[in-house]
């Protein structure tokens, strides 16, 4: 399936790890400097695998300009795929305390974020995670944290890490902090666990968005769901088929839940495992679903109206989908 070209297409990149969006060259160039092992960056088979990967890219992470770096870089590979505007997922923890308390670390985060956009024109956002393997007393406290910084670029709560016997009930309060506060509920639900871990992101956590959501295809009745109260799934289908719960791009849901009037986005969790970037992801599903253009937009216009970029930027940026499609 040929079309217009999908770099020119603007478009939102919803669902990215910020360590995991390093560059495999910045890895092994900040590892090699700071006498880090990295392991091999193929071969994934196994959730285990790849967060051996992740923790060698957080632990490559250990001065502010190391940060500031990745931030830039992000910035511009979302330039090259067609990206008005970014959000990352962060969970400050991971750096144990390398950037000063948790809220200094966030706060230069968002500075990077800032001097990023200046430098290229995407704009950065921040999804401020809470890691489901923790104590939900600690999620509360980064919610607060979130709200408070919410004026400055964090615009989404979400929740990470295996769902596999860490369902989402203890974070109910968490979540109710951060909606009052303003912020949207992205937590991750329906990748390793089933349509309940989707439903109960829904009822429980008020999910705005679902990071991956992908297994509520097993429920028709929550499918219909989604397409009724407009509930995003933000989708991965590299990391899904790397990760083994596809065959292909081809046999992945996305096609079942565009079909059934899901709003979905695409996204890539985590290039620097998986090898796609957003635009290979775009390429992919349009190739493997025979997407037209007004399909491939839809996609990339649901990506900007379900992020938390400011009104301005959604504005220019649906514009540019409408001049993209030549209306």
């Amino acid at each position: 399936m040929t079309g217009r070209a999908l770099a020119e297409l603007p478009k939102a990149h919803l669902h990215l790890h910020l360590e995991a969006a390093m560059r495999p060259s910045t890895l092994h160039e900040l590892a090699d400097e700071h006498g880090i092992t990295v392991p091999e960056l193929t071969g994934f088979s196994t959730f285990a695998d790849f967060i051996a990967v992740y923790q060698a890219a957080t632990e490559s992470l250990r001065r502010p300009d190391d940060l500031r770096r990745l931030l830039r870089e992000v910035a511009e590979d979302g330039a090259a795929d067609g990206a008005a505007w970014v959000e990352l997922h962060v969970y400050p923890p991971l750096w144990f305390g390398r950037f000063g308390s948790d809220e200094d670390a966030l706060d230069l985060t968002l500075e990077a974020a800032g001097e990023a956009t200046a430098a290229t024109g995407v704009g950065l956002g921040l999804v401020l995670a809470a890691d489901r393997t923790h104590d939900a007393g600690e999620a509360v406290r980064m919610a607060r944290m979130g709200v408070a910084r919410r004026d400055a670029g964090v615009t989404t709560f979400g929740l990470a890490n295996d769902e596999t016997g860490n369902p989402p009930e203890p974070f109910a309060e968490a979540f109710r902090v951060a909606r009052d506060g303003g912020l949207l509920s992205a937590p991750h639900a329906g990748e390793l666990g089933g349509p309940e871990s989707v439903r109960a992101a829904i009822d429980v956590l008020g999910a705005d968005r679902l990071g991956h959501g992908v297994r509520a295809v097993e429920d028709r009745d929550l499918v219909a769901r989604l397409a009724d109260e407009g509930i995003v799934c933000d989708v991965c289908p590299t990391s899904n088929v790397v990760l083994g719960l596809y065959p292909s791009i081809k046999e992945h849901p996305v096609g079942q839940l565009l079909e059934a009037g899901v709003p979905v986005t695409l996204n890539t969790d985590d290039p620097l495992l998986f090898g796609a970037g957003l635009l290979d992801e775009y390429e992919a599903v349009r190739r493997a679903f025979a997407l037209d253009d007004q399909a491939v937009a839809a996609i990339a216009r649901t990506s900007i109206e379900a992020s938390g970029a400011p009104e301005g930027t959604k504005r220019d940026a649906l514009a540019g989908i409408d001049s993209w499609l030549g209306d």
